[in-house]
């Protein structure tokens, strides 16, 4: 006969009773026993490795002497548009050398080739305005298509002191993000159901707030003068790059590139710490917002959330894992779409508090952040939760609207839980 697991056991370093979850790590919160019993994701290189370090670096620093201003007024932010001016300088003087090439070397196979090689250079180096997924991709929806969606995101901009977006794109992933898109630059919103659907109401409002703050605040590396010069200049890194197994010519044009490419690669590194600060601050910024639109509270709230992300990303492939066995006892595909979402939010919603304060002190010990351009996540947890005087909601969703929004986001909920199962198994 199986014997059942004990629901609790003596911690071996304080005998203090711990409670035994199978479902989760056993841990004590007297002493910190086996809080963190993984090990922190390695960075790839010494040189990611020091952005991480100079990230967290500059969130502490924000962290202890307070946020205030636009993200985008600080002195290393203004001289980081001017550092990417003076990138996109250069490209429009290689089109503009180009074309007078072409026109004066016209006769000549020499100047013509060189012309060519000008404006291609150029044309790859140019700016890109970004654009929405191909019809057939991830879904896109307008104001006509979910007015009660837009009129929430309407609602929650005009908290933050801003307009909402032109376009809502709905992804899988748990994550939300804003950017713009076309030469006149509309607003869009990435939508992440994985992020979504695990959401409370007032949760939802929060992320909202938390993307929507971004435009608000001025986020320099959102802009497509910064963003454009980044990508310009990783581009050029990679025209630069050695090639790999050389032969003798191809060895002596990886010494003739090396200098152009370390200078090439020094100004992409100075860019990207100009705008590192601004950057993190911007993330706090956001936060605040979230705080004015949805309240403190739900902003520490979708704190939490952050940390079981990565549950998420595990529990929706292990769905599509599950529907491509069937023939071994899992469901079948369409059976694994429908409901899809409800049993994610179910799965996230079990989640015990003993096992979010675990993630909490993990977050702590690994420094934590979505990514290095966003501060260590329980900075901006203990700046939302210890502010002096608590946000009140802003925007207090109905049930009516939240349904409202629901039937809105059923067709792409469909749609993009067929993805999931399709795509996430492999």
């Amino acid at each position: 006969m199986e014997t059942e697991r004990p629901a609790a056991k003596l911690c071996p370093d304080c005998g203090q009773n711990v409670p035994v979850d199978p479902r989760f790590v056993t841990w004590c919160a007297e002493c910190g026993w086996n809080v963190d019993p993984g090990s922190p994701e390695a960075p790839e290189g010494r040189l990611e490795a020091l952005r991480r370090q100079l990230a967290r670096r500059h969130g502490e620093q924000l962290f202890a002497e307070g946020i205030d201003g636009r993200a985008h007024k600080d002195p290393s932010s203004v001289l980081a548009r001017a550092l990417a001016l003076l990138v996109h300088a250069v490209t429009l003087g290689l089109a503009v050398a180009g074309a007078v090439v072409l026109v004066s070397g016209i006769g000549t196979f020499s100047g013509w080739a060189l012309g060519v090689l000008l404006l291609g250079i150029a044309f790859v180096l140019r700016p890109r305005f970004g654009s929405l997924p191909a019809t057939g991709e991830e879904p896109v929806l307008y104001r006509a298509d979910a007015p009660h969606l837009f009129g929430l995101i309407d609602e929650v901009a005009a908290v933050v002191g801003t307009r909402g977006v032109d376009a809502v794109v709905i992804q899988a992933d748990a994550n939300a993000s804003v950017s713009t898109y076309g030469i006149r630059q509309r607003r869009v919103l990435r939508l992440g159901l994985g992020l979504w659907e695990v959401l409370t109401p007032r949760q939802r409002v929060a992320v909202l707030g938390h993307e929507l703050g971004h435009y608000a605040n001025g986020d320099t590396r959102h802009g497509a003068i910064v963003h454009n010069a980044l990508r310009s200049l990783a581009l050029w890194v990679y025209f630069l790059s050695p090639k790999p197994c050389p032969t003798m010519t191809e060895r002596f044009a990886n010494y003739l590139m090396a200098v152009p490419r370390w200078v090439v690669y020094g100004v992409l590194v100075l860019l990207d710490q100009l705008t590192l600060r601004a950057a993190q601050r911007a993330e706090y910024l956001a936060d605040e917002a979230a705080a004015r639109a949805a309240s403190t509270d739900a902003a520490v709230e979708l704190m939490d959330k952050v940390l079981v992300a990565g549950s998420v990303a595990l529990e929706l492939r292990r769905e599509s894992v599950a529907a491509h066995t069937k023939g071994r006892g899992g469901p079948s595909r369409d059976e694994a779409e429908r409901g899809l979402w409800d049993r994610l939010a179910e799965h996230i919603g079990a989640v015990p508090e003993r096992e979010y304060e675990r993630l909490r002190r993990t977050a702590a010990l690994r420094g934590h952040a979505v990514d290095s351009t966003h501060p260590p996540t329980h900075l901006r947890r203990s700046r939302l939760a210890e502010a002096a005087a608590p946000h009140p909601a802003a925007v207090r969703p109905t049930e009516d609207s939240t349904a409202a929004i629901d039937a809105e986001l059923a067709g792409p909920r469909s749609r993009v839980a067929r993805q999931v199962i399709r795509d996430y198994a492999g």
